[in-house]
C-alpha cells in the first residue's frame, strides 16, 4: 500500500544516493541540496510502498509571489513510473499549498525531457510563452544559465 508523508531531514541521504540512478546516470544530485529537506518539509513529500521510498516531491511556497507555489524537484523510482505515483504526489502538493492560500503552481523542465513535458500537460499545466521554440515547444532560453533552456509551466489550482 502506498503511503505519502512529509519529507524529513533524515530522508536526504537515501534520496540523494539514488537520484542519479533514477535519472539514468544523469548528474542530478547537485540540483537537490539538503536545505530543501530541512526548510521545506511542510510542502515536500515522500511516497513509500511497503516501507520503501518510491517517489518524492520537493516544493515550496513562493516568498516573492503570495498565492504561488513552486515544485522544485520530483523523482519516481523507474519501476514505479506509469503507476500514478507522480500524479498522486502532485495532487497531494496541490492540496497542501491550496490550504496555505495558493492558487497557482509553477515548475520547469528541460526541453529534452519529452516525458516530463507530456506528464505536466496531462496534469493541466500550461506551457508559458518563451522566447524560442525547441521541437515545437515554447522554451525560455538560458533560464538556468547559459545554454540551460527550460520549459516553464503554470497551473491554476
Amino acid at each position: 500500500m502506498l503511503h505519502i508523508r512529509n519529507i524529513q531531514e533524515q530522508d536526504y541521504a537515501s534520496i540523494i544516493s539514488v537520484i542519479n540512478d533514477w535519472w539514468g546516470g544523469r548528474q542530478m544530485a547537485d540540483m537537490l541540496p539538503k536545505l530543501f529537506f530541512v526548510h521545506f518539509q511542510p510542502t515536500s513529500f515522500i511516497a513509500e510502498e511497503n516501507g520503501e521510498r518510491v517517489a518524492f516531491l520537493v516544493g515550496f511556497l513562493s516568498q516573492t509571489f503570495p498565492g504561488e507555489a513552486y515544485i522544485h524537484f520530483v523523482g519516481v523510482h523507474p519501476d514505479k513510473r506509469k503507476d500514478g505515483v507522480g500524479r498522486l504526489l502532485y495532487h497531494h502538493f496541490f492540496d497542501a499549498v491550496k490550504q496555505r492560500g495558493c492558487h497557482t503552481v509553477r515548475c520547469i523542465t528541460s526541453p529534452v525531457n519529452k516525458t516530463s513535458i507530456a506528464f505536466h500537460t496531462k496534469l493541466g499545466f500550461a506551457i508559458e510563452q518563451g522566447d524560442k521554440l525547441v521541437d515545437g515547444v515554447s522554451v525560455a532560453s538560458n533560464y538556468d544559465g547559459r545554454g540551460n533552456d527550460r520549459v516553464v509551466f503554470m497551473k491554476a489550482i
